[in-house]
């Protein structure tokens, strides 16, 4: 970990979630991820689970994954799952982590703006980054796939 916030693979996941099934499934897959984590199974960074979780420094980040999910997945339909509405999904999906990781990290540790911001956010980006575009790659990849799937699954 980097201070009080890990590194972790989860928001590629969520992003790929996210453009593969859409918001509502997206949005569905996370809630029942938070519901096993808040019921004690060890799904979260680090092995770890409970409701204690939600209540330390990475809850916001928790919360952010869910809302990115929808928000990502929501864009991502909306284009028609085209390249550009891809990129600009996973951008928006993962500042949307950040606008709900960062403030409840300054809260619960209070830190400054500036000092969770740095510890809560600055590190992360070229990861974010790297995550992000490969979500898009794995989706574009994948959704064919599925799509195929789906189509001898329905006939």
């Amino acid at each position: 970990p980097i201070g009080p916030v890990p590194i972790v693979l989860q928001n590629l996941f969520v992003l790929l979630a996210a453009l593969l099934f859409g918001p509502r499934w997206a949005l569905a897959s996370m809630g029942i991820y938070l519901f096993v984590g808040a019921m004690g199974i060890p799904v979260f960074s680090g092995g770890r689970g409970g409701l204690a979780h939600f209540l330390g420094p990475t809850g916001g980040y928790l919360i952010g994954f869910t809302v990115s999910a929808f928000v990502t997945g929501y864009i991502s339909q909306s284009g028609n799952q085209r390249r550009a509405f891809d990129i600009a999904a996973v951008v928006l999906g993962s500042l949307v982590v950040y606008v709900f990781g960062v403030p409840w990290l300054k809260m619960v540790t209070g830190m400054t703006w500036t000092k969770a911001a740095l510890a809560g956010m600055l590190p992360f980006l070229p990861g974010d980054a790297v995550k992000a575009a490969g979500a898009v790659v794995l989706a574009r990849a994948l959704r064919p796939v599925l799509n195929r799937q789906t189509e001898s699954a329905s006939t």
